[in-house]
Order: C-alpha cells, then sequence, then structure tokens
C-alpha cells in the first residue's frame, strides 16, 4: 500500500496521445448486472483486504471486479491499456496523470456530480486542498481524491537524546531544525544529520517554498497544475542559501545522496533526521524499528506551512456505465477504506467522514506524533505543491539536474538562481 504515495506523471508521448474514443471492455449484458472493473496499485495484502470490502457492497444491478495488477508493474499495464483505449472503470492514479489525461479529454468528469453532491458525497466534505488540486483550469475533475499524502519530518528520538539536542516539536524553526543536524551528524554510524532528498532531489525547490512562504515570500510557483510563473524572491533565496551553508558544513546530505534504503537506515537506527511521509508509519508498525522514533511537522519561519498531495481514482470516458461507475466510486471513498486502513494505516482519506478508522489504527498503534502531525498538516495555515503536474514537468526536471542542484552541492553560485528561474519561466510560457 506504500505505492500509494510513490507513483508521478506517466507523462510519456504515446499514452497522453491516445484518443477518447472506442470503448473497454467493463460493462454487463442487457439481462445483467453492469460490471464495474477495478484498478489498483496496491501489494497483494492489500488488494486482499479491498477486494473482501468490495464483496460487501450491495447492488443487484452492479457487479463490481477488482483486477489483479502487481503493484511494481502498475505505470506499464496503465500505458498499454490507455494505448489500446481498454482502461477498467476505475484505476488508481496520482494527481499529474489526472490533470494530464482529463486535459487530453481521456476522463470522466465527476465536477457536476461531486459538486451537486449525493448526500453527504459532495466535495465539501474532502479535504479542500485536494478538491481544489484536482480541478483543471476550467473546473472538471476527471476524477476524485481518495487518500491524502501528508509530509514531515522523521526524527530518532534516541540519537537527540543521547546527543543532548531538544526533541523536535510543532513550531520549531529552520534553523533549529539546522542546529540539530550538525549536532547529530557523524555520530553512531551517522554520516549526515539529516537525510532529506525532498529538499535536495527533483522536487526540491517546491519542498523550499514552504520557507519562502512560512516567511511571508513567494511559492516557488502560484500554481502547480496550470502555473503562470516560477519566482525565486528574496525569501525563497534566503532558503536556500540556508540549505547549501547546511550541505557544506555535512549536516544535510548532499544531492544525489542515494536515498533508497533510507526507510531501512533510519529504522536501524543510522539515520537521525529524514524528510518523509505518513505512509512510512505503517512499515514502521510492522518492522519495528530499533530505536524510539517521532514524526514532527515541518519547520517554520514564521506562518505553519507545509505541502501535501493526494492520489485518487479516475474513469476513463469511454466507460459503459457512468453510473454505476460512481456508485462503486463513492463505495470505496467512503466504505472501503474503513476496512482496509485499520491494518495498514498509510494514508488520511481525502473524504473526511472516513478519516475515523485512519487515526484510530494509528492511536491504538501507540503513533500519537504521526497523528498529531497528520492532523496539524491537514489543519495547516498555509499549504504548497510537491511538483508540477503538467506534461512538460520532466523537462523542469531536467533543469533541476542541470541548474538547481549543483547550486545546493556549491558547484554554481547562487547568484544563477535567476536563471535557473527564468528557463522554467521560459517552459511554462511554451506550455501555456
Amino acid at each position: 500500500m506504500r505505492r500509494t504515495l510513490g507513483v508521478t506523471a506517466l507523462a510519456c508521448a504515446g499514452l497522453l496521445t491516445a484518443t477518447a474514443c472506442g470503448g473497454s471492455d467493463s460493462g454487463g449484458s442487457s439481462d445483467g448486472p453492469v460490471t464495474v472493473t477495478v484498478m489498483t496499485w496496491e501489494s497483494a495484502e492489500t488488494n486482499a483486504a479491498i477486494k473482501k470490502a468490495l464483496a460487501d457492497f450491495k447492488d443487484d444491478n452492479v457487479k463490481v471486479e477488482l483486477l489483479e495488477t502487481p503493484s511494481g508493474q502498475y505505470g506499464d499495464k496503465l500505458a498499454s491499456l490507455t494505448q489500446a483505449k481498454k482502461l477498467p472503470d476505475l484505476f488508481w492514479c496520482g494527481n499529474d496523470t489526472e490533470q494530464q489525461y482529463t486535459s487530453q479529454g481521456l476522463l470522466v468528469d465527476w465536477a457536476e456530480k461531486i459538486n451537486g453532491g449525493d448526500g453527504d458525497f459532495k466535495a465539501d466534505k474532502f479535504v479542500p486542498s485536494a478538491i481544489e488540486n484536482w480541478k483543471t483550469a476550467d473546473g472538471q475533475m476527471g476524477g476524485l481524491p481518495s487518500l491524502m499524502n501528508t509530509y514531515g519530518v522523521w526524527y530518532n528520538a534516541d540519537a537527540f537524546t543521547a546527543a543532548g539536542v531538544p526533541l523536535p516539536k510543532p513550531g520549531w524553526t529552520w534553523d533549529e531544525m539546522y542546529a540539530a543536524a550538525a549536532k547529530l551528524a557523524n555520530k553512531n554510524g551517522a554520516k549526515y544529520g539529516l537525510i532529506a532528498d525532498q529538499l535536495t532531489g527533483l522536487d526540491g525547490p517546491f519542498t523550499m517554498s514552504m520557507y519562502s512562504v512560512s516567511a511571508g515570500g513567494a511559492p516557488f510557483t502560484d500554481n502547480v497544475n496550470h502555473p503562470t510563473k516560477a519566482e525565486a524572491d528574496a525569501k525563497f533565496t534566503e532558503g536556500v542559501e540556508k540549505l547549501v551553508a547546511a550541505i557544506k558544513n555535512g549536516s544535510v546530505a548532499p544531492p544525489g545522496y542515494d536515498a533508497a534504503n533510507v526507510q531501512s537506515l533510519f529504522a536501524a537506527g543510522k539515520i537521525p533526521m529524514t524528510f518523509g511521509g505518513q505512509w512510512l508509519a505503517a512499515g514502521f508498525q510492522t518492522d519495528k524499528p530499533k530505536v524510539k522514533y517521532g514524526f514532527v511537522p515541518f519547520p517554520q519561519v514564521q506562518t505553519p506551512t507545509t505541502l501535501y498531495d493526494s492520489v485518487g481514482i479516475c474513469t476513463p470516458q469511454y466507460t459503459k456505465d457512468q453510473d454505476a461507475t460512481f456508485k462503486v466510486l463513492k463505495y470505496i471513498n467512503t466504505k472501503v477504506w474503513d476496512a482496509v486502513l485499520p491494518a495498514s494505516p498509510v494514508a488520511p482519506p481525502a473524504y473526511t467522514p472516513a478519516q475515523a478508522s485512519y487515526f484510530d489504527a494509528l492511536t491504538k498503534a501507540q503513533q500519537t506524533t504521526v497523528v498529531d502531525t497528520v492532523k496539524a498538516d491537514l489543519a495547516a495555515e498555509k499549504t504548497v505543491g510537491v511538483r508540477f503536474t503538467t506534461q512538460w514537468a520532466q523537462q523542469v526536471g531536467d533543469l533541476t539536474t542541470a541548474n538547481y542542484q549543483p547550486i545546493l552541492s556549491g558547484k554554481k553560485p547562487i547568484s544563477e538562481l535567476p536563471a535557473y528561474v527564468e528557463k522554467i519561466n521560459g517552459l511554462i510560457k511554451q506550455g501555456g
């Protein structure tokens, strides 16, 4: 189920040029129930739990079929089904995939149904930022958000205590985080005090938006879905300068650090702090780390600011029965998570009435810092997007690799930051 948080855009040209004509294999015969097909990127264990929950869906006119799809091959499967115009009626998708597919006319627009409301199942019952991020520029919604991604800092409480450093707590500052990282570096087998691929990797500029916005400055971009500009103002630049200094003095791992084994290394006590999402809690609950640990909101300058996004469920425009499909979509968002999340509390549902089972499971597992941090993130005054969802987002990644990351590692001066931003603005103008 951790895959819920790991899928990004399926932005290959062949995928996005598929037309919205043709038909799927879903649907029933004229004298039998309609079959609604569902495809997830989850593990076999989680799919089994989902299948069991779907078995309780009661409608004589609708049959639900969960398709078997190995989570590690989900992207390839989705690409081939898109090109063949045989997408299932409901399939797991990221915000970027939903935005791109909707702009290509590939998906059913649920805006009227969700805005009009079906009892309590309506837009104002979802996390507001999730609904907003899933809208296209013209207000369409090619899918519905299902699970939220919230983010923060995981910390090894034992390492902090051994080093005589106060434990992180909500409201801590960026300066306090960097100071703690400096004291924790090169101790107990940990080379760096902080591993933060989300801060130094391809999404780094968006993560740095939190510093700028918290300090009263501008975000890196005005909108991740349909941006009109990128910007690195004085506050953003100030945040970059502090990160560059922390990388230079060895407190923070530099760009290019292999983050593949961060979760296991953290659990083994080899990493004092790491940026990450709430989904790690489910893995830690199973793997039982050897250290005492906690999860805390991102640091702030003044105003609490965080980043989070959501994954969801999409429907192809050619689905044979939209009403039947929407019934199943509603059931998944309102009922299925109640059955699945207690065993694997990976993420809070975007549909707020369904969040209780998630928080109850974490509380029962004594993951109190995760409960507090996720709730704080969902209620944060300011939020920023995690990455562009546009078709040209990969080109931004290339620019980040060639221009932004060398600034962080000290290979290029910070004075080149405006040139990097202008190159992105060039892409925005071309893409718009």
